[in-house]
């Protein structure tokens, strides 16, 4: 996903272009939010402070690059894309504007503000309405989300990997909404303090999925990957 004008490795442009698409409002409201461009479109992005998944950390701000950048060459438009973690929904804002069928997920405490930023932003300018939805990784997963209907093509994550416990149910997550021809677009911060988490997930996951670096950041300690799943054989993965 490279081209001859702009490599993905190059941290020194990279950088300053994706920290541009973010903008502060001229006046101060009594309600907190961040501006960004992407797409074409300003997104006004509300937050809630006291609540970790309800603010736009930088890796979010990667995925979304890279989905307007390179959203046509991965024929983003039309696909069937669900979004795990959403928090404040940039990410899927951005994927909903450029055409794609969106399923915005997070936590029922996140779900009230992600619905407010997504429909505020998306309404009468997408070609498909997004859903957003409660998901607990890894809780009702084949009730919710059942495998004989499953038809997802991308599944997008932006720092869903950090200190808590939930790590094992966000393995089976991917393992379970993933088909043969899924891709997960995952864009990851690492943290000094969380390096044995973070490698411990990193081994279990890559026994299930082929990954490749598509960004390298160290600037911002984020890196975005493109993984797919390998291929199961008695329930298996294959090397």
């Amino acid at each position: 996903m490279e081209d001859k004008q702009e490599k993905p490795t190059n941290d020194d442009f990279m950088v300053p272009a994706i920290l541009e698409r973010q903008y502060i409002p001229p006046y101060l409201t009594n309600v907190a939010w961040e501006g960004f461009t992407f797409a074409g479109h300003e997104i006004k992005i509300v937050e809630a402070t006291d609540l970790y998944g309800a603010t736009v950390w930088p890796s979010a701000l990667v995925l979304c690059y890279f989905l307007e950048k390179y959203g046509e060459q991965i024929s983003i438009e039309d696909q069937h894309v669900i979004e795990l973690g959403a928090g404040t929904g940039l990410a899927s804002i951005v994927a909903s504007l450029m055409g794609a069928k969106v399923t915005a997920t997070d936590l029922t405490e996140l779900l009230g503000n992600l619905q407010y930023n997504v429909y505020r932003n998306t309404k009468l300018k997408c070609k498909h309405v997004p859903q957003v939805n409660v998901l607990n990784w890894g809780s009702e997963l084949e009730e919710k989300f059942p495998k004989s209907s499953l038809c997802f093509d991308y599944i997008l994550a932006a720092d869903v990997v950090y200190n808590h416990p939930y790590l094992e149910e966000l393995l089976a997550t991917f393992d379970h909404l993933c088909q043969n021809h899924t891709t997960i677009f995952w864009a990851m911060k690492f943290r000094k303090e969380n390096t044995i988490i973070e490698n411990n997930f990193f081994a279990k996951f890559q026994k299930m999925f082929d990954m490749e670096v598509v960004y390298d950041l160290p600037t911002l300690n984020i890196k975005l990957y493109k993984a797919i799943r390998r291929c199961k054989i008695n329930g298996y993965f294959t090397e």
